[in-house]
């Protein structure tokens, strides 16, 4: 009982990110340039989006809301290692570890309910294309943000509040490079049940939830095209979706890839890439997904990067 702390640690330890002092530049600079790449191509996107008229539609609301909140996800982990780098330390307070969980749980879980709405909007401009417009109003999109971020921070807040009650051991090193809620959950010395029933029911409804809308979404999409005569008009109907599929496939891909690399493997160096990779490479390649295989963004693009050295 003597490793019991009844009044809570001061601090955690993340993991180290390399142990050799050669590669601490090279990976510095690497994240760097991977956060750096993920802030402008989303505030890209965000940009084109309000720039841009053609673009006020429902879809590229949803889109920049997921972009803003790749930003908000990046930039809640990565400044975090590039400190821990440059000052060669690996410490985190335990408010910082708190803080960042809370933020880690809203952004994360907001994308995902982000994605089921895209999928929704998908859903009712293919089936239902005459009412589009009727469905998909402002106020409905404006009410699926709003709700979806309550939801999220309500959430969040909970999960922190079970972990304030919580009393740690003098082991207190996290096997990731941030701090995440599962793996706080773990270093605790007093009783977790209700932290884990609480962690796994909010893993079914933000992760499954969205999951099973966007799958709905898309089988009615499928139907719906199947039953299309021309198939100019079944191209033209998977294409808009073409983006929004290769987005919610490298999400839920990569989620899926951390749950199993946590619950099988025994290495916490693989759980601490593949949690990095789901945190980290997801933010950076949505923008390059949206604005590779999508022409109106294309244009939008073009149009703003065009105007940039006229505003300067």
């Amino acid at each position: 009982m003597e490793t019991r702390n009844q009044t809570g640690v001061s601090e955690f330890l993340l993991m180290e990110v390399t142990e050799d002092p050669e590669l601490q530049p090279l990976l510095f600079s690497l994240f760097l340039s991977m956060y750096l790449v993920t802030v402008l191509g989303n505030l890209l996107i965000i940009l084109a989006v309000l720039c841009d008229s053609q673009l006020h539609t429902p879809m590229y609301f949803f889109l920049s809301n997921l972009s803003f909140t790749d930003i908000c996800l990046s930039t809640t982990t990565i400044p975090k290692i590039l400190l821990n780098i440059q000052a060669q330390s690996q410490s985190i307070t335990y408010i910082g570890c708190l803080t960042q969980t809370c933020f880690v749980l809203v952004f994360a879980s907001l994308e995902s309910f982000l994605l089921a709405a895209m999928a929704y909007d998908r859903y009712v401009a293919i089936c239902h294309p005459l009412r589009y417009t009727v469905i998909m109003n402002s106020r409905l999109c404006g009410l699926l943000i709003l709700v979806s971020l309550f939801i999220c921070i309500v959430d969040s807040l909970l999960h922190s509040l079970m972990l304030l009650q919580l009393s740690f051991c003098r082991d207190v090193e996290i096997p990731l490079f941030f701090c995440e809620v599962v793996q706080v959950i773990k270093l605790a010395c007093s009783d977790t049940l209700i932290n884990n029933i609480l962690i796994y029911s909010a893993m079914s409804i933000f992760g499954g939830i969205p999951l099973s809308g966007v799958i709905f979404s898309y089988a009615q999409i499928v139907s719906s095209v199947l039953k299309m005569p021309s198939s100019g008009r079944k191209y033209k109907a998977f294409s808009t979706c073409g983006s929004h599929l290769s987005v919610v496939s490298l999400f839920y891909g990569t989620g899926l890839g951390v749950y199993i690399s946590s619950a099988h493997s025994d290495s916490s160096r693989k759980t601490a890439v593949a949690s990095t990779i789901y945190t980290v490479v997801t933010p950076i390649m949505n923008p390059f997904i949206y604005s590779l295989r999508n022409r109106d963004m294309k244009d939008a693009l073009r149009k703003l990067i065009g105007r940039t050295p006229s505003l300067l």
